[in-house]
């Protein structure tokens, strides 16, 4: 197939702190029922820095890009800053869109309150030591990525402790919701969904796949009531 008018649009789909591609599937068999080709991929989120991981990251996006149209990466919790620390070094070819859900752009409280006991250290390895409030230089002094900006946050919590006495209200159990926002981002929407559940919700699904399309988010969409319990779903951050 020859021609960039002839080929697919394509997303790069960025998974959070300590979770996998897997987490992303129904958001990915959406996307390519809706005509996007898709690179959903998996990276050593516990074992490296988020310096180091762009540059993991980076081979398998740069081909895909070369196979695609237009470029747009959906990213969750994490992912987002990894994919504004990748897009400030990287500039691959026909970025257009960047939708964020549950970013903790101006870190996470619950970082903040774990960072320090060895068994989150342990686990969620040096990224975990990088997305509380007090970011570094290296996150704190990085451009809004150069596109439109969507940014999906969320007011409900399936974890109370948190939720009421770590981070700020209206939050998503993990991240509040005025730490999503990024200054100069193109649009922002706040939808009754936790963390990590929001990532099998249709609305953010739906609203993601608009902003990808249009540029902006449905705020004329009618908000759905708190999100049940879906089997499997993983907390990640």
């Amino acid at each position: 197939m020859s021609g960039s008018a002839r080929l697919l649009p394509g997303v790069v789909l960025l998974h959070g702190l300590a979770g996998t591609s897997r987490l992303l599937r129904k958001m990915e068999r959406a996307l390519q029922g809706a005509g996007f080709a898709t690179l959903n991929l998996d990276y050593a989120s516990r074992k490296r820095p988020l310096e180091a991981l762009a540059e993991d990251i980076h081979p398998a996006i740069a081909g895909f890009a070369e196979n695609v149209g237009e470029l747009h990466f959906v990213t969750h919790s994490m992912g987002g800053l990894l994919a504004r620390l990748y897009l400030a070094k990287y500039r691959p070819r026909g970025l257009q869109r960047v939708v964020m859900l549950g970013p903790p752009n101006n870190g996470s409280e619950v970082a903040d309150f774990l960072k320090d006991l060895a068994p989150y250290r342990a686990f969620f390895g040096p990224a975990g030591q990088q997305v509380g409030t007090g970011q570094s230089e290296l996150l704190t002094g990085l451009p809004l990525p150069h596109c439109a900006v969507g940014i999906i946050a969320g007011r409900r919590s399936i974890a109370p402790v948190s939720s009421y006495f770590i981070v700020p209200r209206p939050n998503d159990g993990k991240v509040s919701v005025a730490s999503t926002r990024l200054e100069g981002m193109t649009d922002h929407i706040v939808l009754n969904a936790s963390h990590s559940l929001m990532l099998w919700r249709r609305d953010a699904i739906d609203q993601t796949i608009v902003f990808l399309r249009e540029g902006r988010f449905d705020q004329s969409a009618p908000r759905p009531s708190p999100n049940s319990h879906t089997p499997g779903a993983a907390a990640t951050a």
